[in-house]
């Protein structure tokens, strides 16, 4: 009867710890999952170094670790990895993954940063059930990712290096070294001319600034110098310019004055004058045709004509 009750005793208390136990763990997993939040992230590069359990740092602050980490079948271009982070993880709109080496390890962490102050959280589900945090490539998958730019690039270095390199362009370099030699040689053999044309040179500028500087001085003494002779000269030459728009203004007045005369001079004083000068002209062509005559044929001539004579004179007794 002992033995039974005995049984019986360890059985009971083996099955409350049992009971404690599971309650226990129910607790913390609740407890967990009521602290956590769940976030995908789809990622179009390498993954590598990302393992279940890697840490998740938001602006190098440790806030969760991976939880999952699976490929899409209709998507293989993308590799879904879930996180879960701290309910008091500022995860905002404008917040970004990264994936980033630790050391040299080869073991990766994921980053979060980005987030903007106000922002509103990141909380629309996404196809998977979680919220979607957008990746940025950085640090090895940014390197992965332009990996066969770069490749091509140097490619394309290499091939041009050796067409710079090609032996008449190593011919071609090496003579233009020769006489980059050459001319150093020369200017260091010519060294001390150099720097006597150099004094010489300062010299010359410094004496081209004091001729600049007194002829400075000189320009300024001759302005004022004309100033003060050519104030009687334009005081003089103002006189006469008023002098001469006096006379003018005269002019001008005897002129108007003397227009009704000039007209009538025009009208009636030109055609008499005109007609005067024509007589005269006549009367000089007849005194020149009565000179003619007598010079021919004496008074009998301009009398009665070039054949006739006078008759013989005859006194009265």
């Amino acid at each position: 009867m002992e033995t039974r009750s005995s049984h019986v005793l360890v059985g009971s208390v083996v099955f409350a710890l049992v009971a404690i136990t599971c309650a226990f763990v129910i607790w913390i997993a609740g407890f967990g999952a009521a602290s956590d939040k769940p976030y995908d992230i789809l990622f179009k590069t390498s993954v590598d170094g990302i393992a279940k359990g890697s840490a998740v740092n938001f602006s190098g602050v440790p806030v969760g670790k991976v939880e999952e980490i699976k490929l899409i079948p209709d998507q293989p271009e993308l590799v879904r990895v879930r996180i879960v982070v701290k309910e008091e993880t500022p995860v905002l709109q404008g917040t970004t993954a990264t994936i980033a080496g630790v050391g040299f390890t080869g073991v990766s962490q994921i980053n979060l940063d980005g987030a903007i102050t106000g922002a509103p959280a990141i909380e629309a589900p996404g196809p998977f059930g979680a919220p979607l945090i957008p990746p940025k490539a950085g640090g090895l998958g940014a390197i992965l990712n332009n990996a066969p730019a770069l490749l091509e690039r140097l490619t394309q270095l290499t091939e041009r290096l050796t067409q710079t390199l090609s032996p008449e362009n190593q011919k071609s370099i090496t003579g233009i070294l020769q006489n980059v030699d050459r001319l150093s040689s020369s200017l260091a053999d010519r060294g001390p001319e150099i720097a006597a044309t150099l004094v010489e040179t300062r010299k010359a500028v410094a004496q081209a600034g004091v001729a600049a500087e007194q002829m400075g001085q000189l320009a300024a003494t001759l302005n004022a110098g004309m100033r003060d002779d050519l104030k009687p000269t334009l005081a003089n030459l103002n006189k006469t310019v008023a002098a001469a728009r006096s006379s003018m203004e005269n002019l001008d007045g005897a002129i108007s004055e003397a227009r009704p005369a000039i007209k009538g001079l025009t009208t009636r004083t030109v055609p008499e004058v005109n007609e005067l000068i024509r007589n005269l002209n006549e009367m000089a062509e007849a005194l020149t045709s009565v000179a003619g005559r007598l010079d021919r044929g004496g008074a009998g001539g301009v009398l009665g004509g070039g054949s006739s004579q006078l008759p013989d004179y005859k006194p009265r007794k």
